[in-house]
Order: structure tokens, then C-alpha cells, then sequence
């Protein structure tokens, strides 16, 4: 009866302390299972309002809940915005000094924490296992749990010991796991290991629909990163880039253009990236330059466009990453500069992974044929004319249409370009080299001998003397590299995953001596997009929202919090369209509960009342 009871108040919770009047897809049934004792898994895509649904039954639930996490800026943020929100909460994790983490663990045994973040690894000292043993833990929630499984992106040995604590409890609580990058055999991996005990499974979905997905080919990256982040000069961005040395090159270039750009790597000093992660945060730098050791779990809700300088080395890392943006439902760009560069960084990246220390031999020899399998799939990403969009969702399992109209590729025209000619001089030259040398060789070399190159390596191993050499030579590296993609994309060709070596497959044969023709998709200039239909949302006032978000500016800077935890850009949004007269109206806007309309809601209608006034 109890779970009923709680079924009922959720809505009320969810208004009071979130500012929501309706739950979006998934959260509900995930709510309800948990509330009446049930194991569930949630995948849901970033932004999507995975937390949600681990922190209401958290407050409707008698005990109190651990979140395990293994992302410190996201427990800070979390527990942030929590309190922000009154409830009370707290994290346990490397980032507290001992003070601290005494303090904290007296509040925990005083009963003052509904809400508790931990790291996995808390869960192995014997310290936090007897406090624990001694608590009514009612909810365990596991976030980013697609850490457990050896064939996920980012797979943690800490993950494995998270059932052991479990059977160490006096009562097993409920438990919930959340990711939003998990494929069919990572989700069953995540269910058996686990243990999770019948567990309601909700899939919400990949697809976020506000995030515009783009590839780009420049031929100058520093130039063209440099335009595309002028172009967004009002909005804050994130740019990945694959090592510390590109963060530093591309912080300082974009810093000496006038771009308040920061940068975060592991090799910056503990303080460092505290301060610069806060000034991004804190939107005193507009930009953040940064290696994948930024941004997981950033609760940062108005990142306007994230760009990829490198490319990731799997599609489940491009597409957290990119999900970073657009965190508050506003449209946001996800632009990626490709060059074939990227492929040997990616490729020294996953054969000298640091993070691999922990792994048993067989363990990191599974996972590095694991991670080249996933490089194949992010450089066909990359390459393939079709649907950005739809790529991803075909990855990860989820039906669509055959074009979104609202990515890169759907808003060019691609032509189809007869390239037999020049497919049987590279599928010769491949198998000639092979034969000559008795061994294969990367595209580099491949492109090397068919533009007639004099370099060093190529003379020395005689490559000079082949009948292939030199015949496209009016012919550009970057063309030869496209059509060495195209005749892979067809099955023409294969790479090697962990050398990058090109063979010849069975198919091409078929080319050479069977008068196969190969076309390759070409792209035209990009067309206009389609108009978007007006739609029934009300439509911002720009001049008031501006208003408002300087006060936000100006409360956040008192109360020495990111403008996001006051209110989101969505939430301003929504106050400018509806332009509240009364508290009463003031709560009908999403996003503002009860907490923060009593903290802020005077000043913001009194805002809106002076705009009003001036404005007749």
C-alpha cells in the first residue's frame, strides 16, 4: 500500500521540487517500477531526464538512496542543483579532503543525506561497506552503467565489485542502472551482471531530435575551426580534441583570435582544471577546448555546439560527447572535422591506452579488438553519404526514417561518379605493392606510389619501380584517399584493424578482371533547409528574454553558482513566451518548482513587470 501512496505523490514531487508538470517518455514507468520494489534499466539519451527518475522514488522512498557514479563533476553538479532544488544531499568522493569527508560521513550516520553519490570505488572500503551496513538504503542507482560490461566504450573493473557490495548489505535494495550509449549485448551484459531481479527494461530511445549532426572535411582545420566558432560567438561550446598537445594548440589559436577559450587535459595541475572547468561553467570562458577527460557528467545545460577537432575512436564516445550539447532541448550543432590523420591517432591512442593498467591480459587484449572493431564503425561514420543521424540509430538498434532532413549529409545533394578507372589503378596498386614487398601497407603509402611521391620511405622499399607508380599523378592525396574509402565502403578493400594495412578482398575481382562498375557519391553544394513549420509552442520574446537572462546573470554571480542551476535556457524560454504576472502563473512555467519560486520568483516578476511597464 505504501508503493501506491507513493505512485500518487509523484507528480506533486515532481512540480514541487523540479518544476514539471508532465514526465517525459520513460520516466514514469521507471518511477513507478522502482516504487513498488521493482529492479529496473533505463536507457535514455543525454538530456533525456535519466536523473529523475532515480531521485524521485528516492524522495518518496523511506530509506535513502546511493547513486554510484564514476564522474566526480557530475556528483558537484548534481548535488548542486539539488540543494538548489532543497533537497538534501551529498557526494563522497577523491575530491574532499579528509576534513571533509569526515564531516560528511557523520552527517550520513545523522541521518541528514536523502541523496548520496558515490564513486564505485568507495563501495570497496571497509569503512563506507560498515556505514552502509548500518543504513536503510531503500534505492541503489547505478549511473553510466554501461561501465560494467567489457564490451562497452569505457569499461571499469570498479563496476564488476558493485554486486559484491550489494550481498554485503543486511537487505537488498532495489536497484535501477541508467546509461544512455548501451547496445543490445552491453544492455544484457548490464541485466546478468548486475543481477538485476526482473528488472523493467525501457529503451526511450537514441535519437535527440534538437542536435544537428555534421561532418566536415577542411582542408585547413585551424581556419575552419576558427569560422565555425565565430559564427556561434554567443553561444558556449565545447571542442574535443584527441590529444593534450592539439588542447593547447587549438586553446591558445582560438585565445589569440579573441575567443574566451579555456582548456582541460590530465596533464593540467589538479587546480587548474578546477578553475578552468569552473570559469567554463560559470560562462566566464564561452569555450571549452578540451581531451575526453573533460565533460563527463556535465550537468552543464546550455553547451549550444560541440566540435569533434579529432575524431573519436567509437561511435558510443562521439555521440556522449556530442550529447553534451543541447542538454536543455535547444537546438545545437555536433560538428566533426574528419581527416584521415585521425585514424592513426585513434588507432596509437587504443594500443597505448593508459586506462587498460588495471585489465588482466586476456581482459585488455579483449577490449583493444573491441575498441578497433568500434574505430572501423566510427570512420564508416565518417565516410558513408547517408543519414548521420540514421547511422547512429541503426548502431544502436532503433527503426527510422530513411532521411532526418536536419544533418549534414541530408542537406547536400550527393551525384554519383563513375570512378572505374581509377578504382582498377588503386585495387592493382594494392595488390602490386603486397606483391612486391610481401607484406601490406596503409593508404599513405598506397596514395604515395600513385601520385609519383619521391619520400624516402617509399624509394627505399623500391615502391618507384612499380607499373602502378605515378599513374594519378594529377590526381590529389585527398582525392585517392576518398576512393581508397568509397572501395572500402563496397567491399572492395579491408583494413586492418590494429595496423591499418590495406588488402584486397575476394570482391575485387570483380573490378579488375570482371568489368565491374564503380560509382562513388560525390557531394554538390549544400541546399537550403527545409523551412521548419511554425509550430503551437508560444513564441519567445527576445527582448524579454535577454532581460531575464541578465538577472539570472546577476543572481548566480551572488549565490556563486552556474547560471544554469538558477534557471535553465529552456525555463527563460518559457518564462519570456507566458511573461507571468503572479506566483500563481509564475509555477505554470516549466522548470520552476516550489524551492525556486520562493528564492527567485519576486525578482523575476518583478523584472517582467518593468519590461511590461516600459514597453507601453
Amino acid at each position: 500500500m505504501e508503493g501506491v501512496r507513493h505512485l500518487d505523490q509523484k507528480h506533486l514531487v515532481l512540480q514541487q521540487y523540479f518544476g514539471y508538470t508532465v514526465f517525459r517518455g520513460g520516466q514514469e514507468e521507471l518511477i513507478d517500477a522502482q516504487l513498488v520494489g521493482r529492479d529496473v534499466l533505463g536507457i535514455m539519451p543525454t538530456g533525456g531526464g535519466k536523473s529523475l527518475c532515480y531521485q524521485i522514488p528516492a524522495l518518496l522512498s523511506p530509506g535513502i538512496t546511493l547513486v554510484i557514479s564514476p564522474l566526480i563533476s557530475l556528483m558537484k553538479d548534481q548535488v548542486m542543483a539539488l540543494k538548489n532544488a532543497g533537497v538534501s544531499a551529498a557526494f563522497l568522493n577523491s575530491s574532499l579532503t579528509q576534513e571533509q569527508m569526515r564531516k560528511a560521513m557523520g552527517n550520513i550516520r545523522a541521518g541528514m543525506y536523502k541523496i548520496i553519490y558515490v564513486a564505485p570505488e568507495r563501495l570497496e572500503t571497509e569503512g563506507f561497506v560498515t556505514l552502509a551496513q548500518s543504513l536503510n538504503i531503500s534505492l541503489v542507482a547505478v549511473d553510466e552503467a554501461h561501465c560494467i560490461s567489457q564490451w562497452g566504450q569505457d569499461f571499469r573493473p570498479s563496476y564488476l565489485k558493485i554486486v559484491d557490495f550489494l550481498d554485503r548489505l543486511p537487505q537488498r535494495p532495489v536497484v535501477s542502472a541508467f546509461t544512455a550509449t548501451a547496445t543490445l549485448q552491453v544492455q544484457e551484459d548490464i541485466r546478468q551482471m548486475l543481477k538485476l531481479r526482473d528488472p523493467l527494461c525501457v529503451v526511450t530511445g537514441f535519437d535527440r531530435p534538437n542536435l544537428r549532426f555534421e561532418v566536415v572535411r577542411p582542408s585547413n582545420k585551424e581556419t575552419t575551426l576558427l569560422g565555425l566558432v565565430t559564427e556561434r560567438k554567443t553561444k558556449c561550446g565545447i571542442v574535443y580534441c584527441a590529444t593534450r598537445k592539439a588542447v593547447e594548440s587549438v586553446c591558445q589559436d582560438l585565445q589569440e583570435k579573441g575567443i574566451p577559450a579555456t582548456r582541460y587535459h590530465a596533464g593540467l595541475s589538479d587546480e587548474e582544471r578546477r578553475q578552468n572547468q569552473e570559469d567554463f561553467l560559470y560562462d566566464r570562458s564561452t569555450v571549452m577546448v578540451a581531451t575526453n577527460a573533460f565533460g563527463m557528467g556535465i550537468d552543464k545545460s546550455n553547451v549550444g555546439f560541440v566540435i569533434h577537432y579529432n575524431m573519436p575512436k567509437s561511435l558510443e564516445a562521439y555521440y556522449q560527447e556530442a550529447g553534451r550539447a543541447g542538454r536543455d532541448g535547444e537546438k545545437a550543432d555536433c560538428i566533426l572535422l574528419y581527416s584521415p590523420g585521425d585514424i592513426q591517432t585513434a588507432r596509437y591512442l587504443i594500443q597505448n591506452s593508459p586506462d587498460n593498467e588495471d585489465l588482466t591480459p586476456e581482459q585488455r587484449e579483449l577490449v583493444r579488438r573491441q575498441d578497433l572493431i568500434r574505430l572501423n564503425t566510427m570512420v564508416r561514420y565518417c565516410t558513408t553519404g547517408g543519414c548521420l543521424r540514421g547511422y547512429i540509430l541503426d548502431y544502436f538498434g532503433q527503426p527510422h526514417e530513411p532521411r532526418c532532413g536536419n544533418c549534414g549529409n541530408c542537406l547536400r545533394e550527393l551525384v554519383e561518379v563513375d570512378i572505374t578507372r581509377q578504382a582498377q589503378m588503386i585495387l592493382s596498386c594494392v595488390h602490386r605493392i603486397r606483391d612486391h614487398l610481401g607484406y601490406a601497407v596503409g593508404a599513405s603509402l598506397v596514395a604515395g606510389v600513385l601520385v609519383g611521391s619521391r619520400e624516402k620511405r617509399l624509394l627505399e622499399l623500391r615502391l618507384d619501380r612499380l607499373s602502378t607508380y605515378g599513374l594519378l599523378k594529377d590526381t590529389s592525396r585527398r582525392q585517392i584517399r576518398d576512393m581508397l574509402e568509397c572501395l572500402e565502403s563496397q567491399g572492395y578493400l579491408h583494413t586492418d584493424p590494429a595496423y591499418g594495412s590495406i588488402s584486397l578482398t575476394a570482391q575485387a575481382r570483380e573490378v579488375l578482371f570482371q568489368g565491374k562498375t564503380v560509382c562513388m557519391p560525390v557531394w554538390e553544394q549544400p541546399r537550403e533547409k527545409t523551412p521548419v513549420k511554425p509550430s503551437a509552442v508560444l513564441q519567445t520574446d527576445q527582448a524579454l528574454y535577454d532581460v531575464l537572462r541578465e538577472l539570472r546573470y546577476r543572481l548566480a554571480k551572488t549565490e556563486n553558482v552556474p547560471a544554469y542551476i538558477v534557471f535553465s535556457n529552456a525555463t527563460l524560454g518559457d518564462m519570456a513566451a507566458k511573461a507571468p504576472e503572479t506566483m500563481d502563473e509564475f509555477l505554470q512555467v516549466s522548470g520552476v518548482g516550489q524551492q525556486k519560486a520562493s528564492r527567485y520568483g519576486k525578482e523575476f516578476l518583478e523584472a517582467i513587470r518593468q519590461y511590461k511597464s516600459e514597453k507601453t
